[in-house]
C-alpha cells in the first residue's frame, strides 16, 4: 500500500484527489497539509509540512507556490518523492525544484491530464510540419477563481513548441498594449477567466487562407486527480531525478 501526504488537501483539487483515490486499491492518503486543518474525518491534516508526524511514501502537492520551499525542505529531510502539480511558480522556485530533484525523485507537471500531454505532442508535430508559414496562438480558459495567468498548461504547450523549434519564438501575452502588427517570431498566449470552466486549451496555427486548431477540454477535475495519483504510483519506484507525464506514458 502506497501512503501519500496530500498538500492542499482542503482545496478543490485536494478534495478531488480524496474522492478519486477511493477507486485505487493500492493507494491511500495518510495525512494532509492545509491551513484549514478541521473538517476532515478521512485523515489527519497539519497546517505546515514540519508538523507532519505520519509516515508516508510520497507527497502530492496541489497547494500554492508559497508553500514550495518548506515542502521541498520536508521532502529532502524525509527523502520523500514528490508529485508537484501546483502552477504559478517563479523562475527561482522552479530552479529549487530542479535542484531538489538531484536528491529525490520529483514528478513535475503543470497538467496531469493524459489528453493535454497528447495535445502537447501533437502541437510539437504541427509546429515542425507547418514551420515558418503559420502563426501560432495559444488560448486558455479557466474558472474565475484561478489566480495565475497564463495557466501552467499554456506555458507547457508554448515551451514544448519553442524548445522543439530551436527556441526561436518570443512570447506575447495578450495584445491590448502592443500597438503594432504581429511579428513572424511571436507566439501569442491569451487567458480567459470566467464561471466554472475547469480548463480549456486551444493551439491555433493560422496560415495563408487556412487555420488548424488543436484543442482540449477538461470536463471535471477528476482527470487531474487521477493523473496525480498515477504519477505518485510511478514516482515511488524511481531514482532521484525530474520526471513528467512523458516519462509516465512510456
Amino acid at each position: 500500500m502506497i501512503k501519500l501526504i496530500l498538500c492542499g488537501s482542503s482545496g478543490k483539487m485536494g478534495r478531488a484527489v480524496t474522492k478519486s483515490i477511493a477507486s485505487f486499491c493500492d493507494v491511500r492518503i495518510a495525512a494532509g497539509i492545509d491551513s484549514k486543518t478541521c473538517g476532515n474525518d478521512c485523515f489527519p491534516v497539519f497546517n505546515t509540512p514540519g508538523k507532519v508526524n505520519i509516515d508516508a511514501d510520497a507527497i502530492i502537492d496541489f497547494s500554492n507556490p508559497e508553500l514550495i520551499d518548506p515542502l521541498i525542505n520536508y521532502s529532502l529531510y524525509k527523502k520523500l518523492p514528490m508529485v508537484v502539480c501546483t502552477t504559478g511558480f517563479s523562475d527561482s522556485q522552479i530552479a529549487k525544484i530542479k535542484k531538489a530533484a538531484t536528491s529525490i525523485p520529483i514528478f513535475f507537471s503543470g497538467n496531469m491530464s493524459i489528453g493535454i500531454n497528447l495535445l502537447i505532442e501533437l502541437s510539437k508535430k504541427a509546429a515542425e510540419v507547418l514551420c515558418d508559414s503559420f502563426d501560432i496562438e495559444i488560448v486558455e480558459k479557466h474558472h474565475n477563481q484561478k489566480i495565475d495567468a497564463p495557466s501552467g498548461t499554456a506555458l507547457m504547450i508554448a515551451n514544448a513548441i519553442n524548445s522543439d523549434t530551436g527556441n526561436k519564438y518570443n512570447y506575447v501575452y495578450d495584445r491590448h498594449s502592443y500597438r503594432k502588427k504581429r511579428m513572424p517570431k511571436e507566439l501569442g498566449i491569451h487567458s480567459v477567466r470566467g464561471g466554472t470552466i475547469v480548463g480549456e486549451h486551444e493551439v491555433i496555427f493560422a496560415g495563408n487562407n487556412e487555420v488548424l486548431t488543436l484543442s482540449h477540454s477538461a470536463q471535471s477535475k477528476e482527470v487531474f486527480a487521477v493523473g496525480a495519483i498515477n504519477a505518485a504510483r510511478f514516482i515511488v519506484r524511481q531514482k532521484p531525478g525530474l520526471y513528467n507525464m512523458s516519462d509516465l506514458l512510456k
